[in-house]
């Protein structure tokens, strides 16, 4: 068990540099919260077409297969979402309830005794549609799929389709960015974007350094996991003759270990950054990126721009 080798969501591919990982980090996160955004109030539709732009992208940047193919990556994403559509199909749509009358059951009986019935002799005149309204009263069915107990209606799918693309539209956009974009970068890029909070006071460069502290500390906890974990299975513990007490106090110990280590390399880090004379961000500042776009980021701002054009022309859920 390797968590750092096999990729956990959301952790960095250093190799290889694919163009996704060269475009302006700014025009990243445009797209992302482009991506995060455009499916609200959006039809059928336009959520597919985010699923299909989503995996094109990934098959076309160059990302290796081994890496999408793992069960946290895009591979199993998909299968996750496949689930959550099988199970949303079949799911009652809560439309078809019989509900009760209003009025009292004899009361009921009483009034539809009191209506006249027609005669055998006179049959109640009904007036034909044309050929057309039949047609297309044909076509219409709400029940799509009906075998036994299950049923799948309009509703129920158009709810598989809404709950199934929202769900890999959002984890796997956030992870697309997060895997070709470095933490330095991405700090980089919102502390550039938020630069006009600075004159509400707001503390910009502290919050930035702060998420970098903790974007890179991601693969240290890992790798403390990890550690722990091969120490237990070294260790070739019989679970069932300890029995669940034991079992709980030894999983006790080490989650205390785990977080004495952390606490360590916290406080390695601190030392670290101490020692190099860091005083505060204002005084000390490291400049990691300097930003600048280039013709691959002007073509992405354009595409960008044909996206949203391409949604508020034809992305409204019109119903």
């Amino acid at each position: 068990m390797d968590l750092l080798r096999s990729l956990p969501l959301g952790l960095y591919l250093e190799q290889p540099q694919t163009w996704l990982h060269k475009i302006d980090p700014r025009v990243k996160i445009f797209w992302l919260m482009s991506f995060l955004t455009t499916y609200t109030f959006a039809n059928n539709e336009w959520r597919l077409l985010l699923v299909v732009l989503l995996v094109l992208t990934t098959l076309l940047s160059g990302i290796p297969r081994r890496i999408w193919q793992q069960p946290q990556q895009m591979a199993g994403l998909l299968f996750l979402t496949f689930l959550v559509f099988v199970i949303g199909c079949f799911t009652p749509d809560g439309l078809g309830l019989h509900y009760q009358p209003r009025l009292p059951e004899h009361q009921v009986v009483t009034q539809s005794q009191s209506k006249p019935q027609p005669t055998p002799t006179q049959a109640p005149s009904i007036s034909t549609p044309t050929t057309s309204n039949q047609t297309s009263s044909k076509k219409y069915t709400y029940v799509l799929f009906e075998r036994g107990v299950f049923k799948v209606t309009r509703r129920s799918l158009d709810l598989a389709i809404r709950i199934s693309t929202i769900l890999f539209t959002v984890l796997y956009s956030s992870n697309l960015y997060l895997i070709t974009t470095a933490p330095e970068e991405i700090t980089a890029a919102l502390e550039d974007l938020m630069q006009p909070l600075k004159m509400f006071k707001l503390p910009i460069t502290e919050v930035t350094l702060t998420l970098t502290l903790s974007l890179r500390f991601i693969p240290l906890v890992l790798e403390e996991i990890q550690n722990l974990i091969r120490a237990i299975m070294t260790r070739a513990i019989n679970w069932k003759k300890i029995g669940f007490k034991g079992a709980a106090k030894i999983w006790l110990t080490v989650t205390e270990r785990l977080f004495d280590n952390l606490f360590l390399r916290a406080e390695q880090m601190a030392s670290a950054i101490t020692v190099r004379g860091f005083t505060s961000p204002n005084q000390h500042r490291v400049q990691w990126h300097d930003f600048k776009l280039k013709p691959r980021d002007w073509l992405a701002i354009m595409l960008l721009i044909l996206f949203w054009g391409a949604r508020i022309v034809y992305g409204n859920d019109v119903n």
